[in-house]
């Protein structure tokens, strides 16, 4: 059951078309469509909808996405193995579906993909790597002890364990919103 309102195109003015416009077409909306953002009617899919309700909070979230995923440092891979963490810790099924056809595209198989969802051990080669998927996981379980903190810093600098707090915490709360309208 959905507990959204689903904001037709036709209904929207001010703030709130303005939002609409920046999610539709801003960098979301350039390069490969690797997911859909808008519904055969236009209707905002994912998250994207509800950013509508408060159109001040929601331009802000949106905007705070896009430089995650498009001004980031992190590579495509980590950035997306970070987002699949926080997916398969709030089973979430948008943002899984959605970010592994990304994650796909920035190179993760489809063995690392099913081991991120099911939370399983993944050895990786690369070190880099290996540190954003631990620390995301412990991130997105709460805490970072000290022994998760001393194995992944270095190969992580501070800049990218904060970028990677972000975005833990930007699709935390996508997550949440998500299963708090049931969408």
């Amino acid at each position: 059951m959905t507990r959204q309102h689903a904001f037709t195109p036709g209904e929207l003015d001010g703030d709130r078309l303005a939002v609409y416009t920046s999610i539709t077409e801003g960098p979301r909306a350039k390069g490969p469509r690797l997911f859909d953002l808008v519904s055969e009617s236009g209707t905002l899919l994912g998250p994207f909808n509800e950013f509508l309700l408060r159109p001040a909070l929601g331009d802000a979230l949106q905007r705070l996405g896009a430089a995650i995923r498009y001004e980031g440092s992190l590579s495509g891979r980590a950035r997306e193995m970070a987002i699949l963490v926080v997916a398969a810790a709030w089973d979430s099924e948008f943002e899984r579906t959605a970010h592994e056809a990304v994650g796909r595209s920035a190179g993760l198989t489809e063995a690392e993909l099913a081991a991120i969802a099911a939370q399983a051990p993944l050895e990786l080669d690369d070190p880099h790597e290996a540190a954003v998927l631990r620390l995301a996981r412990a991130l997105a379980g709460g805490d970072v002890d000290d022994g998760t903190w001393a194995s992944c810093v270095p190969p992580l600098d501070r800049e990218t364990v904060f970028e990677l707090t972000t975005l833990v915490g930007y699709y935390s709360t996508l997550a949440l919103q998500m299963r708090a309208f049931r969408v």
